[in-house]
């Protein structure tokens, strides 16, 4: 009976824990709201697949993994960033997203970890849920763009590793994001 007792209490602390309400569902960002003044983090790159100079998905015959490791490919791009306290994915970051599916669906032996982080604000609790909210939207996104479910795993780490250390919002903005981590690297 203490055991439940103590279990219950448990439970309803976690529950108090909750700051704000979320979606279930990842939404999509419309375009049409989406601020043309919209600026990537500091050393964010958003390059699309039509930009000048970049290769195809899925690597060479021999070799695809080269695709990954090649700084002109769009597949060198790791990182999809994220508003604050948002899991929504911005279109400037549906071409990479589309382009390790590509990369996933023409090799079906590749594997990727997708990693979620937030920045430090916000509970431990809070965090670890929204890096999870954020890693599952772009698993959703990419299984729905080809890639099998069983080929991509997601992993939050909420506030604890992040890329960039300040209490600023340029750190923090750096921070807000999901990493595409393949197999083998």
């Amino acid at each position: 009976m203490r055991n439940w007792i103590i279990g219950a209490l448990l439970i309803a602390a976690l529950a108090g824990c909750k700051s704000t309400e979320t979606q279930d569902a990842a939404p999509v960002e419309d375009r049409a709201a989406t601020s043309s003044a919209t600026v990537p983090p500091s050393g964010a790159t958003t390059s699309g697949a039509t930009t000048p100079g970049v290769t195809g998905t899925a690597g060479s015959a021999s070799n695809p993994a080269a695709a990954l490791r090649d700084p002109n490919n769009i597949l060198s791009k790791r990182s999809i960033y994220f508003e604050y306290d948002q899991f929504t994915i911005k279109d400037e970051f549906r071409p990479i997203i589309e382009a390790h599916a590509k990369y996933l669906q023409a090799n079906r032996n590749a594997r990727a970890t997708l990693q979620g982080h937030t920045d430090e604000r916000g509970t431990r609790e809070y965090n670890i849920a929204l890096g999870q909210k954020r890693a599952d939207a772009v698993k959703r996104m990419m299984v729905l763009l080809g890639a099998s479910e069983i080929q991509v795993e997601t992993v939050s780490f909420g506030k604890e590793k992040p890329r960039r250390e300040g209490h600023d919002e340029g750190s923090w903005a750096e921070n807000r994001r999901v990493d595409i981590l393949h197999a083998g690297e």
